[in-house]
C-alpha cells in the first residue's frame, strides 16, 4: 500500500537535527529545485519537479551497476502501466508525441493546447487525471487537432495505423475519447449503485460487467486475480495474462499480454542479478523473472516472501504488479517499478518503531481477538528514489507497505518505506502559505511551524510500519481481505492505516525510543493537519460539476474527519471574516473517537463485514459540501498553488573505457520532462523491436 500527499510539510531532517542538536548539511538542505507549473483548466495547477538522488556518487560501482539495470528494467515496462489505464492510451501517447516533436508549421494557439496535453497526460500516464480519476480533454477542435497530426505526419512523424484503417479513421476513432468531457469520463468509477467494471474506462476489463466478473471469481475461475485482464470472448469470461510465456516444468505456457515488455524487463533484470549484493538478492531477482515469464501467482507468492526476507542490502526495488488502486474491485495490480537506496543514519533511528511492533500491536485499541500475538520486526528504510516508473511515477508517493498480500504479512512480515528525496522536494517546493490560510488560529499555525514536519514524519513511519502491517483476520475467513470488500477494500485499509498512526502518536513509547520528545504537541499538530486536510485543502482537487471524491486516500481521509466531527464532540465548524474554519475543541475526546472508529474498523476487516464498510464510505467519505469546495478553490487561487506534483527522474549513463568495459555510471538530471519522456519512448520502442524477435 501507498500513501500520498499533496501539500506535506514534511522534512525528515528536523528530526535529525533535533535529536542530534547540529542539523546534518546535505545537498538537498542547499538544493534549487526546477519547477515548471502546468495549468490544468477546471482540474487545478501541475507542477513538475526535477527528483535529485545526492548520495548516488558514493555508492561503490558494484551498487552503481546493479541499480543502472534495475533502472533500465524499470524504464523498459512502463508502458504496460500506460496501457492498463485506458486501452487507447498508447495510441494517444504516439499521436501526442508525433506533433510534439514535428510541431513545424502547426498554429502557435493549438500546439499550446497540444503541447499542455501531452504534459499533462506524461504526468499522470494517460488522459486522466491520477488524483480524480476524471478525464481531461483536448482545448482545441477535433479539426484542428487532425490539422496539426497531419501536419506532423508532412514533417516526418511515423503513426502506426491499424490494419485497413487511415490516419483520418484513427482520428475519428478516438474523437470522443479526447474531446467529449461526458464520454468515459472517469478512469476507475467507484461510485454506489454504478457498474464498477463497466462505467470505468480503465484497460483492466473488456465487454463485461461488475456482476459477471463477480460471479464468475467466486465461482472459482479467476486463476490470475493480480495479473491479468479479463475479457468476454463468445460470451465467455476468459484471463489474459501478463507473461512472457516459457517451457516450465516439462510443458510450455503460452505467450501472454504485454511479452515484448516484460522480454525486455527480463532482459535487464537478468544483468542486474549478476551485480545482486547477496545470493538471496540474486535468487529473489531470479523468482521474479520466473513470474514473469508464468505469471503464476505461486511465482509471485514465491518472490514476495523472498524479497521480505531479504534485508541487509543497501540498494532495494519495487518491481511488479501490485497496487489495486486502479481496479474498482481491488483485484488487479498495476505495474510499477521504483529503484532505491537506503539512507542509514536516517534508517538506523526509525527503525526502532519497526523492531517495537509488537509491544504497539499489543496496545492497539481493537479486540485481542484481532491482534498478532508473534509479531516480528518490521523492516522500515529511509530511501532515495533513483527512478519510478508506471504507476509509482512520475506522481509519487511518499511512503509504502509491501506486500500486500496478507497472510504473506502475517507469517513473514513486511517492508516499509519512506521515500526521503521525493519528500524532500515536496517540502522545498510547497511552502507554507497554505498553512497560514487554512490554519484555524495563531496557536495552530504556531504549532505547525514547530512539530507538523515531526508529526508527518512519524504519520507516515506509523501508518506504512505499524498501519499496514497489523492485525489479522478472523480465523473463520479464508480468503485475502480485498476480496471480501470489492470496491471498498483500498479506502477501508487506507482509513484502517492512518488511523494506526493517530492512535499510536499519544505513545510514550515513541519518546522512549528516541524518536520523539514532545508527544502531546506533536500529537496535536498530526490531528490539526489531518482536520485541515481532510475537511478543506484536499477538496481543492474535486473540480467543478462533481459533488464526490474518487480517490481512495482523499475518501480515507474525509472518513476519519468527518465521522470524529459528527460523533466524537471533538470538531467545530466556524466562520471567520467570511471563511470556513475546522476547529479541535477537545484533542482527548479525539483520540478516544479514533480508537472507537479504529475498532470498528479493524472489526469490520478483521470480520469481512462488508456492508458496515459500504455504509460508513458510503455515509462520511463519498459526498462533499460543493459550497465548501468552490469557497477552498477560491481561496487556493489567490495563492497559486499546485494541486500536486509529478517528478522529472535521474538520469543514469554508463561511462566506458577504450575496451568497453563500463567503469562507472554517472547520474545527471534532465530538468525536462519532454525530454525524459521522448527518451523513455524511444528506449521502450527499440526494446520490444529486439524483444519480438527473441520471442519468435
Amino acid at each position: 500500500m501507498k500513501l500520498f500527499l499533496t501539500f506535506v510539510l514534511f522534512y525528515l531532517l528536523t528530526l535529525t537535527a533535533q535529536q542530534n542538536d547540529k542539523p546534518k548539511q546535505q545537498n538537498l538542505m542547499e538544493r534549487q529545485y526546477t519547477i515548471e507549473k502546468l495549468q490544468m483548466g477546471n482540474v487545478g495547477p501541475v507542477r513538475i519537479v526535477q527528483l535529485y538522488a545526492d548520495g548516488f556518487e558514493k555508492l561503490s560501482l558494484k551498487e552503481k551497476l546493479f541499480i543502472y539495470y534495475l533502472y533500465q528494467s524499470a524504464v523498459a515496462g512502463r508502458d504496460i502501466a500506460v496501457d492498463q489505464r485506458h486501452k487507447d492510451a498508447l495510441e494517444v501517447r504516439e499521436l501526442l508525441e508525433a506533433v510534439y516533436t514535428h510541431s513545424q508549421g502547426i498554429a502557435p494557439h493549438v500546439l499550446e493546447q497540444i503541447t499542455l496535453y501531452t504534459k499533462l497526460f506524461w504526468v499522470n500516464n494517460s488522459m486522466y487525471d491520477n488524483i480524480t480519476s476524471r478525464k481531461f480533454i483536448l482545448h482545441c477542435s477535433a479539426e484542428e487537432f487532425q490539422s496539426a497530426v497531419e501536419r506532423a505526419v508532412k514533417n516526418g512523424a511515423v503513426i502506426s495505423q491499424k490494419p485497413g484503417e487511415s490516419l483520418e479513421q484513427k482520428l475519428a476513432r478516438l474523437q470522443l475519447l479526447l474531446f467529449n468531457e461526458n464520454f468515459e469520463p472517469v478512469q476507475t468509477n467507484k461510485t454506489p449503485g454504478a457498474d464498477m467494471i463497466a462505467q470505468s474506462a480503465n484497460n483492466l476489463y473488456e465487454g463485461t460487467t461488475f456482476a459477471e466478473v463477480d460471479a464468475w471469481a467466486k465461482a472459482g475461475k479467476e486463476k490470475y486475480s493480480l495479473n491479468s485482464k479479463v475479457v468476454k470472448k463468445n460470451g465467455v469470461l476468459v484471463e489474459e495474462v501478463y507473461r512472457t510465456g516459457t517451457r516450465h516444468l516439462g510443458g510450455t505456457i503460452p505467450k501472454g499480454m504485454y511479452a515484448e515488455d516484460l522480454q525486455s524487463v527480463i532482459f535487464y533484470l537478468d544483468k542486474a542479478k549478476e551485480f545482486a549484493s547477496n545470493p538471496l538478492q540474486k535468487e529473489n531477482l531470479e523468482k521474479l523473472i520466473t513470474f514473469y515469464q508464468t505469471g503464476d501467482e505461486q511465482d509471485w507468492r514465491n518472490y514476495n516472501i523472498g524479497w521480505v526476507q531479504e534485508t541487509k542490502s543497501p540498494v532495494d526495488m519495487i518491481h511488479g504488479f501490485i497496487e489495486v488502486y486502479l481496479d474498482a474491485r481491488g483485484a488487479k495490480g498495476q505495474f510499477e517499478a521504483i529503484v532505491n537506496f537506503a539512507n542509514p543514519e536516517l534508517t538506523e533511528m526509525f527503525q526502532k518503531i519497526g523492531t517495537n511492533a509488537q509491544y504497539f500491536e499489543h496496545n492497539t485499541p481493537w479486540q485481542d481477538a484481532y491482534k498478532k500475538k508473534d509479531v516480528k520486526p518490521l523492516k522500515y528504510t529511509v530511501i532515495n528514489v533513483v527512478v519510478e516508473t508506471g504507476d509509482a511515477g512520475p506522481v509519487s508517493a511518499i511512503g509504502i507497505n509491501l506486500p500486500n498480500e496478507q497472510d504473506i504479512r502475517e507469517h513473514y512480515g513486511s517492508k516499509s518505506v519512506t521515500l526521503y528525496n521525493i519528500v524532500d522536494a515536496y517540502d522545498k517546493t510547497g511552502g507554507k502559505d497554505i498553512l497560514r490560510e487554512f490554519a484555524a488560529s495563531p496557536e495552530e499555525i504556531q504549532r505547525a511551524e514547530q512539530y507538523a514536519s515531526l508529526a508527518d514524519n512519524l504519520h507516515t513511519a506509523l501508518h506504512e510500519v505499524l498501519g499496514h502491517a497489523s492485525g489479522k483476520m478472523s480465523s473463520s475467513l479464508t480468503k485475502d481481505p480485498k476480496e471480501y470488500f470489492p470496491g471498498y477494500y483500498s479506502t477501508l485499509e487506507e482509513t484502517r492505516a492512518d488511523l494506526v498512526a493517530m492512535w499510536h502518536i499519544w505513545d510514550p513509547k515513541l519518546v522512549e525510543l528516541g524518536v520523539l520528545s514532545n508527544t502531546e504537541e506533536t500529537a496535536k499538530a498530526m490531528y490539526d493537519k489531518e482536520i485541515r486536510n481532510a475537511c478543506l485543502t484536499q477538496l481543492q482537487r474535486v473540480p467543478k460539476g462533481h459533488d464526490q471524491l474518487e480517490e481512495d486516500h482523499m475518501k480515507n481521509r474525509q472518513l476519519i474527519a468527518h465521522w470524529l466531527w459528527k460523533n466524537a464532540g471533538s470538531i467545530e465548524r466556524a466562520q471567520q471574516n467570511g471563511k470556513t474554519f475546522f476547529r479541535i475543541t477537545d484533542y482527548q475526546k479525539m483520540k478516544a473517537g479514533v480508537g472507537k472508529l479504529l475498532s470498528e474498523i479493524q472489526r469490520i476487516k478483521s470480520e469481512g463485514d462488508f456492508s458496515a464498510a459500504k455504509n460508513l464510505i458510503d455515509t462520511y467519505g463519498l459526498k462533499i459540501d460543493t459550497a465548501l469546495r468552490d469557497e477552498v478553490l477560491e481561496r487556493m487561487e489567490k495563492l497559486d498553488r499546485a494541486v500536486y506534483t509529478g517528478f522529472v527522474m535521474p538520469k543514469l549513463e554508463p561511462e566506458k573505457d577504450s575496451k568497453g568495459t563500463i567503469t562507472d555510471i554517472k547520474i545527471s538530471y534532465p530538468l525536462d520532462l519532454a525530454k525524459q519522456m521522448l527518451e523513455y519512448s524511444a528506449f521502450t520502442k527499440a526494446e520490444k523491436e529486439k524483444a519480438k524477435k527473441i520471442l519468435k
